[in-house]
């Protein structure tokens, strides 16, 4: 080999080096940017409050909720939060009753799933979801919204399907 060639072949992988860096920090930049942007895009999502309460046989119980009535903030949900306050949630709330199926993707508190018959009757509980886990949880029939609240809340206030829910303009008295 002359000096040339091993000049050249020298040349050439620290090119092909400088050019492994730049597109490594090409990628990271771009998954960077992506990262901020679907957060940016999640944050954007108001929702309107309002109170629910559930009648059981215990008492009344009243929670402070946020409703989730368009499908982006159907989608966006409570994901990414890390605390709820304690007497708070957030309804889901669909146009007509029909077969709902959600996971906990990207949801990182435990929460209590209520869903709700058209009736404003509760049809079926599922308890102490698994933050981010992507196993499905089904309404197991027709429901008209869900309701979300801390994890561990439907046993402490003795919670059942048959309860009543009274939301206003959705589940009236």
């Amino acid at each position: 080999m002359t000096v040339r060639t091993v000049a050249r072949a020298i040349g050439y992988r620290n090119m092909l080096k400088q050019r492994n860096f730049c597109g490594r920090i090409g990628l990271l930049a771009a998954f960077v940017l992506a990262v901020l942007l679907s957060h940016s895009a999640l944050a954007i999502e108001n929702f309107p409050l309002s109170t629910l309460t559930i009648s059981s046989a215990e008492k009344n119980h009243s929670f402070s909720v946020e409703l989730a009535t368009t499908a982006k903030q159907q989608s966006q949900g409570l994901m990414f939060r890390r605390k709820m306050a304690a007497g708070s949630g957030m309804v889901f709330v669909y146009a007509r009753a029909q077969p709902i199926s959600m996971w906990m993707k990207n949801t990182l508190i435990p929460l209590d799933m209520i869903f709700i018959g058209d009736s404003g009757k509760i049809s079926h509980i599922v308890e102490r979801t698994t933050p981010m886990s992507r196993t499905i949880i089904s309404s197991g029939g027709p429901i008209r919204g869900v309701l979300e609240l801390n994890g561990g809340t439907v046993s402490r206030l003795k919670l059942q399907v048959g309860d009543r829910v009274v939301l206003k303009d959705v589940f009236p008295v």
